[in-house]
């Protein structure tokens, strides 16, 4: 049985598949608790993966996206098997702190160890996509991971009095990678459109 926070059919937001239509699995629960995290860890129900597999099938889309908090804490080769066998792509997004388990078809690395210290170092070394959060104020680094695209995102900061900041951070975000075209602007366009 794995925790799960909510299944939800919506279009990624984030990254290199913006845009395209996704089942979200949200996963219950993280390893991290990160200060800008939007992710409710104290709900959740129980389901087996053939509950998951019987859930996402209800959606159109064939691009299921594992998700959390941390889906490395729940998600195994079990599930991914499953979801192959009724014919889904499998993403995650991970903060890389533990393995991935096998048969993820899109490996999402975003990890938080500028924010964190040490507990959130990445022990993942290559993935398809490496999301970092930019704030100004931390430095910009790769942690050592190779990826096939290396994506930069403006930390959101909330809404109210915190949009000045965020415009900043994004005005900011924008000037590096101008200056290191090694990386590519990620935006929340679900935030910005106003989906979940």
């Amino acid at each position: 049985m794995k925790r799960i926070n909510e299944i939800f059919n919506s279009l990624q937001g984030e990254g290199h598949n913006t845009g395209r239509a996704a089942v979200f699995v949200r996963f219950a629960g993280c390893n991290l608790r990160c200060p800008f995290c939007d992710t409710d860890f104290a709900t959740g129900r129980e389901m087996s993966d053939s509950d998951i597999v019987e859930a996402v099938s209800a959606y159109d889309a064939r691009f299921v996206v594992l998700t959390g908090g941390e889906p490395t804490l729940q998600a195994d080769a079990a599930l991914t098997a499953r979801l192959h066998g009724a014919g889904f792509e499998i993403a995650m997004e991970s903060n890389g702190t533990r393995p991935a388990p096998d048969g993820i078809d899109w490996l999402t690395i975003s990890p938080k160890q500028q924010f964190l210290g040490e507990a959130a170092r990445p022990v993942v070394r290559r993935c398809n996509e490496l999301k970092c959060l930019f704030d100004r104020r931390t430095p910009v680094t790769d942690f050592g991971i190779e990826a096939d695209y290396y994506y930069l995102q403006p930390c959101d900061m909330g809404g109210g009095p915190a949009d000045e900041r965020n415009r900043r951070i994004t005005e900011a975000c924008i000037d590096y990678i101008l200056s290191h075209p090694q990386w590519r602007l990620s935006l929340q366009t679900h935030k910005l459109i106003g989906i979940k």
